[in-house]
């Protein structure tokens, strides 16, 4: 009960414009700035509009907290909508999203018109037909979180949002296969080992397996009858007041999160990279004047950086065989073409200009990655580097995986 208290003074003091109610009804609307969201029963969470860049999107999201709180993006990939756009629950039950025009976009596709729609305490935005059956939610189309009581359901998966104040699709998967195996890749990549990043290497262990998380942040996988073939976290943690939930990140780490809701603070992890560029995901630059080549006077400009246990999607132009460590630093060195190489199987030489696609850490791996590096840019063009940040808040990082 002093639960249930705590949620509704939370949601009268940060979302003073939102409708407290259990069930949606047709006919119900919403705008961004008045009457903006419908409410769970205990104010936890909230579906309606929510601030995204220069406009609004629509989604599920904690009431009142700042800070990594939309847990489902309707409609992502969408630019964000004005001020003046309405959501509604028509009459004839669709919910569409209807511009100042009076262009209307359906905002869920459900099998048939509902008759009725709530915001459930578990964070699950449902609808239901006549006989009160449900035929969509929010739970069955997860966007870059898996809330407690929430499933991954065979071929579903997980996509990253482009940032955390873009939360548009971004460029990592994980996959719940349909062989039982959990997997995170790139986007835009085959369901295949070289393009892992994570994998459970459960494949083979069942059918229809499914990923699950409990209120008290264990995770783990079940087959279809129910066995558990395998824990990813062990859970334990806290769940009084608190919220423990997974998501998949922008910087392609997914990561068990937890929120204590009777504290003041924003959810915290002090292993985020930060970028001048301000979206990291649009790639990597020299930090250095790439100079005109010159075949054997490379060693001028350039020096060669080691980086061990590295891997990326191998698509050489070259194949040096029978030589050493030494000798292919030197090789790519002078070759004008070459802006890094792999070192494997301790003879190998695999040449490689760039983009380098898809690398990785592999400390099971042998690899040895040579990078031509060179001399710095003045003060006035140099790019800062990528730095670490810490930012400790009442909020913490259980779990940090791939």
């Amino acid at each position: 009960m002093a639960s249930i208290i705590f949620f509704l003074l939370l949601a009268l003091s940060f979302t003073a414009s939102a409708q407290r109610q259990t069930n949606i009804t047709l006919g119900s609307s919403l705008t961004p700035i008045t009457n903006s969201s419908w409410l769970s029963p205990s104010g936890l969470y909230a579906f309606g509009f929510f601030r995204q860049r220069d406009g609004y999107s629509i989604g599920v999201f904690l009431s009142g907290i700042s800070l990594k709180t939309v847990v489902w993006a309707a409609r992502r990939d969408d630019a964000p909508v004005p001020s003046n756009a309405t959501l509604l629950f028509t009459i004839d039950g669709r919910v569409v999203l209807r511009s100042a025009q009076g262009d209307e976009t359906p905002i869920v596709s459900a099998s048939q018109p509902a008759s009725l729609a709530s915001m459930s305490d578990s964070g699950n935005f449902v609808l239901y037909n006549s006989d009160r059956q449900i035929i969509w939610q929010s739970f069955d189309h997860p966007t870059d979180t898996l809330l407690p009581t929430q499933q991954l359901k065979a071929g579903a998966e997980l996509f990253s949002p482009v940032s955390e104040t873009d939360l548009s699709t971004g460029i990592y998967r994980l996959k719940m296969q349909n062989d039982g195996n959990l997997v995170q890749y790139p986007v835009n990549t085959p369901d295949t080992a070289p393009y892992s990043y994570f994998s459970s290497f459960t494949d083979g262990k069942g059918d229809n397996v499914t990923l699950n998380l409990d209120p008290d942040g264990r995770l783990y996988l079940l087959n279809s009858t129910g066995f558990n073939i395998k824990n990813i976290t062990a859970g334990g943690y806290p769940t009084k007041e608190t919220i423990n939930m997974m998501k998949l990140d922008a910087d392609r780490i997914f990561r068990l999160y937890s929120r204590n809701l009777t504290r003041n603070g924003n959810w915290s992890d002090d292993k985020e990279a930060e970028c001048t560029q301000g979206n990291w995901t649009s790639g990597c630059e020299r930090d250095f004047n790439a100079e005109s080549c010159n075949e054997k006077n490379g060693s001028s400009t350039y020096t060669m950086e080691e980086l061990s246990n590295t891997e990326w999607e191998d698509v050489p132009y070259s194949v040096l065989s029978s030589t050493t460590k030494d000798n292919c630093k030197q090789a790519c060195l002078e070759d004008c073409n070459c802006e890094a190489a792999l070192f494997t199987d301790g003879q190998y030489c695999r040449k490689q200009r760039l983009p380098l696609r898809f690398g990785r850490r592999n400390l099971g791996s042998t690899n040895l990655a040579v990078i031509k590096v060179g001399r710095p840019m003045s003060t006035m063009d140099r790019k800062e580097p990528i730095t670490e940040k810490k930012n400790l808040g009442t909020g913490r990082t259980i779990l940090i995986i791939s």
